[in-house]
């Protein structure tokens, strides 16, 4: 009998190909195929495997099919072993000192909003990573092509992740959050009420993103002095091409290949706000924004500012590319100190609620 799980197995290949930017139907196969197989009563999936009808069942290809019996057979699958050999990022040391310093993700989304996956699946994802704790933070009611959370989801929402967190392994913790959009005023986008609720609140902008210079500098000056805002998200929108045209991510409902500029705005006077409130600016991993560029991640630093280096996952594979985010923040010089998510949850807590809200 194998000690190898195929369903693992196949699980583990979606996750490498979310890592790795894959095209989005690559991945669904290899989950849609543990999904499947999950499903089926004790025994099943050995019997079916031996008589060759593993592809009658829905969901379950050649492919897929050809994983299961090599891990049945004991084997590392060829398709997984090909992953892991051409897998990730090598860092240097001190990019690899930031990571381990790394407790948690404050940016990520699950299938409540734009995301992919259930919020489940992410947290047991981020376990497996070595995270103590993520910020589930998905979108705001007027980002209506991201299933934005309106005030009674939101609300539904807090008390389902109470739920999981009552059923989640010991030391691990999903804090509660939001990415809310920064309208034109300044204002952010929910209800004062139920942001004073949440743990970690992230504000970004995500419509207007050619502002004049001027109108966008007042517009996050007035975000950042808001109290219950504590990071500034992917604060440029820029967006630089990584993803092979017409491949979505997973999980990216209305993401879609392309660039962007950068908007335009005072950064000097948005990051000595930073400093001046003790709001933190977001170190972006997706590949396709790497935002702030760096010369902006130098300038937040000499202002004093803290960090959050964050994955912005919308799929469970992408939170492992705060890789990349700490490769970026390491060559500006980025201390393990000045980012907040390598605090342990209780102290990121007492951050977040040091103005009360």
């Amino acid at each position: 009998m194998s000690d190898r799980d195929p369903i693992a197995d196949l699980r583990r290949i979606a996750f490498l190909l979310e890592r790795a930017n894959e095209a989005t139907y690559r991945v669904r196969a290899f989950r849609s195929a543990a999904a499947a197989l999950s499903a089926l009563p004790v025994g099943e999936l050995t019997e079916r495997a031996g008589s060759g009808r593993l592809t009658e069942l829905s969901g379950v290809g050649d492919v897929t099919a050809r994983c299961v019996a090599e891990s049945l057979a004991g084997e590392e699958p060829v398709y997984l072993r090909r992953l892991t050999a051409t897998e990730g990022l090598d860092l240097d040391a001190e990019a690899a000192a930031l990571r381990a310093a790394l407790r948690g993700d404050c940016h990520l989304h699950s299938d409540w909003s734009d995301g992919g996956s259930p919020i489940e699946e992410m947290a047991l994802a981020a376990v497996e990573l070595g995270h103590e704790y993520v910020v589930l933070t998905d979108h705001s009611p007027r980002l209506k092509v991201a299933r934005g959370l309106t005030a009674a989801r939101l609300r539904q929402q807090l008390d389902h992740v109470a739920r999981l967190n009552a059923d989640l392994p010991d030391g691990f913790r999903i804090l509660t959050g939001i990415e809310v959009d920064i309208l034109a005023d300044g204002s952010l986008d929910q209800d004062e009420e139920l942001l004073a609720r949440l743990d970690v609140v992230v504000g970004s902008v995500h419509s207007g993103l050619n502002d004049d210079r001027a109108r966008m500098t007042r517009r996050m000056l007035a975000a950042v002095a808001n109290p219950h805002l504590d990071i500034l998200g992917h604060c440029t929108g820029r967006m630089v091409a990584s993803r092979p045209a017409g491949v979505t991510g997973p999980g990216d409902r209305g993401h879609r290949a392309r660039t962007r500029a950068e908007s335009d705005f005072d950064a000097d006077a948005v990051f000595a706000a930073c400093a001046e409130h003790d709001k933190a600016v977001e170190i972006n991993s997706r590949p396709e924004r790497q935002d702030p560029p760096k010369r902006l991640i130098r300038r937040a630093l000499e202002a004093g500012c803290r960090f959050a280096i964050d994955t912005d996952a919308h799929a469970p594979g992408q939170l492992d590319w705060q890789r990349f985010g700490c490769d970026r923040a390491a060559r500006c010089g980025v201390p393990a100190d000045r980012v907040i998510n390598t605090w342990p949850a209780n102290e990121l807590l007492a951050w977040t609620r040091r103005s009360s809200r």
